[in-house]
This record gives structure tokens, C-alpha cells and sequence, in this order.
């Protein structure tokens, strides 16, 4: 991902235009990743008068999705043999996508009551997640 990857694709095709949709009150959040802070992503975010949460340089990501990305990798990387192009890429990861158990993703999701109480509890710091 780059900076104009992340502007063309992400911001203009989905970001713009969910904002038109949901109006003014629209607050877009994103973390610090390179490819979000790079100054094509701010003028592009200012140019079309969107509003960016503010986002703790050094901030837990609490996000359960980050954890369905590692099992996804951890899938790709146990296949044998593993996709040797991007047509074998993409067909594995859609493949295991819909592989990975219901209840796995139920119990991410069912996690974040503890998962913020942990974030509290460390005052932002190390949580065991």
C-alpha cells in the first residue's frame, strides 16, 4: 500500500463518497500507517472537507480485524505450495477467507468489552491482546 494507492483507491472510491452520504457530521478514522499520513492523503482529506479523528501517535490497536488479517497470512503461509502468482494469490486468500471457522471471528467480536477494559486498565500500554 502507498500513499497513492490508499488516496486513489480507499479515500476516492469508498471514504468520499460514504462522507457525501452520511454528511457534515462525518468524522473519518484512520491509524498512523505510513500510506495514511502522507501528504497526498491529508490534501486529498482537506480538499474534499473531510474531518480526521485525531489518532495517538503510539496508540493500542484494539481492532479485531487486525487479528482475521494474521490467521489470513497464517493460511496463505501454511498452504502447499503456496501461490506462486497473483491469480493463485487471490484465489487462496478468497478461499481461505471463507475457511476461516464462524466462531473464530464470533469470539474477536465478543472480545471487545475485555479487550477495552484492558486498554483502560494499562492506560494504553501492553495489553495481553
Amino acid at each position: 500500500m502507498t500513499g497513492h494507492i490508499y488516496r486513489d483507491v480507499i479515500l476516492e472510491q469508498h471514504v468520499r463518497l460514504f462522507r457525501g452520504a452520511m454528511g457534515a457530521e462525518f468524522l473519518f478514522m484512520d491509524d498512523n500507517a505510513r500510506p495514511h499520513r502522507a501528504n497526498i492523503v491529508d490534501e486529498r482529506l482537506q480538499s474534499e472537507d473531510i474531518t480526521r479523528m485525531d489518532w495517538p501517535a503510539y496508540s493500542p490497536d484494539l481492532n479485531p480485524i487486525e487479528h482475521v488479517w494474521d490467521m489470513l497470512g497464517r493460511r496463505i503461509a501454511a498452504r502447499q505450495p503456496p501461490p506462486t502468482c497473483l491469480p493463485e494469490l487471490r484465489r487462496a486468500l478468497l478461499d481461505e477467507w471463507c475457511n476461516i471457522p464462524q466462531d473464530q471471528i464470533d469470539n474477536l467480536r465478543l472480545s471487545m468489552p475485555r479487550r477495552c477494559k484492558a486498554c483502560i486498565a494499562s492506560s494504553g500500554r501492553h495489553t495481553p491482546y
